[in-house]
């Protein structure tokens, strides 16, 4: 039997969970990701396929039938479960659904919304073990977290662009964090005028290596997986990490590059690559050091402002369609 090419992607399976940023089945069946992670702009964009007509229809009439006194959130709510619960049955691990961004500095509200979309989950009769209730990281957010992971609901925080950030959800026990590569960067870029970084200064591989070490050298469970990639560089700079949440397109390109990858992160260097002490994080420290971190300050409140914007997209989208 034939032994099968090399390629980076596959080279780099052996070293990294990889994760499918995507609520497109097609690419989730091409691509066989171990989890997969969907956001509200993921959403859009799957709504506009037309293998997802006829669900978006049903999902509008369901809620058109119930007494809903909410019935486009609660149809969005609806239509992001019944993807997700697709995609459960085509990878093995975890798939992630984000709460309405809306709620983030909400910590009640967060928490009943996630429990909303867990019991949709297992109406659909999709386990809560399976589902990851994405949660932006602002301090509100994480303190949901934190209540939501004591009642057995698994969270992935999103919107993680800082070591404070990710020493709070450290200390909430979340299952995971997202802390973000491409979006520091773009940050820098615009910044500092510089017009490109190699993979080794970018400044959001620098931020997620890290956290990482942070996170290896003092023994913390919670996963790291690095998200929003610009290129493929970054990826490969972060051979290692935990899990990498990468796009369709990028892994495309990764599958189409025939070299084996090296490893760059590894939890034995951790404390040789992490000088520091470890942090205490309360609130007090967590807004006094994201208020000194202006690039963690401007794209966590932009990131919370687009996927607000996504969602008001998604929702005059389900009212197009008839709702």
């Amino acid at each position: 039997m034939k032994k099968q090419a090399t390629t980076s992607r596959s080279s780099l399976s052996d070293l990294t969970t990889i994760v499918a940023d995507t609520g497109d089945i097609n690419a989730i069946k091409k691509y066989a990701p171990t989890d997969a992670t969907t956001n509200p702009s993921l959403i859009y964009k799957a709504m506009l396929l037309p293998e997802y007509s006829s669900l978006v229809s049903s999902c509008i009439s369901t809620t058109k039938s119930s007494s809903s006194t909410t019935p486009v959130s609660d149809c969005l709510d609806l239509l992001s479960v019944k993807i997700g619960s697709q995609i459960s049955t085509l990878v093995p691990g975890y798939v992630s659904t984000e709460v309405d961004a809306r709620l983030s500095f909400d910590t009640d509200a967060t928490v009943e919304k996630a429990r909303k979309i867990i019991k949709l989950y297992e109406d659909e009769g999709v386990d809560k073990s399976r589902i990851l209730v994405k949660i932006a990281s602002t301090w509100e957010g994480i303190k949901a977290a934190e209540i939501l992971q004591s009642s057995g609901i698994t969270c992935n925080l999103t919107l993680l662009f800082s070591l404070a950030q990710a020493v709070a959800c450290a200390d909430a026990k979340v299952t995971l964090i997202s802390p973000f590569v491409g979006r520091i960067m773009d940050w820098y870029k615009k910044s500092t005028g510089v017009e490109s970084y190699s993979p080794e200064k970018d400044p959001g591989v620098i931020s997620v290596t890290d956290i990482y070490n942070y996170y290896k050298k003092f023994n913390i469970d919670t996963i790291v997986m690095g998200a929003s990639f610009r290129n493929v560089g970054e990826i490969l700079e972060l051979a290692g990490c935990d899990r990498l949440t990468i796009s369709p397109s990028l892994l495309e390109e990764l599958s189409n590059i025939p070299t084996p990858v090296t490893k760059m992160l590894d939890a034995e260097k951790s404390s040789e690559k992490y000088k520091g002490e470890k942090l205490v994080v309360d609130e007090k420290a967590f807004r006094y050091m994201m208020n000194e971190d202006a690039m963690a300050t401007e794209k966590l409140a932009e990131g919370i402002r687009n996927f607000v914007k996504d969602i008001v997209k998604c929702e005059e989208l389900l009212k197009e369609k008839g709702l």
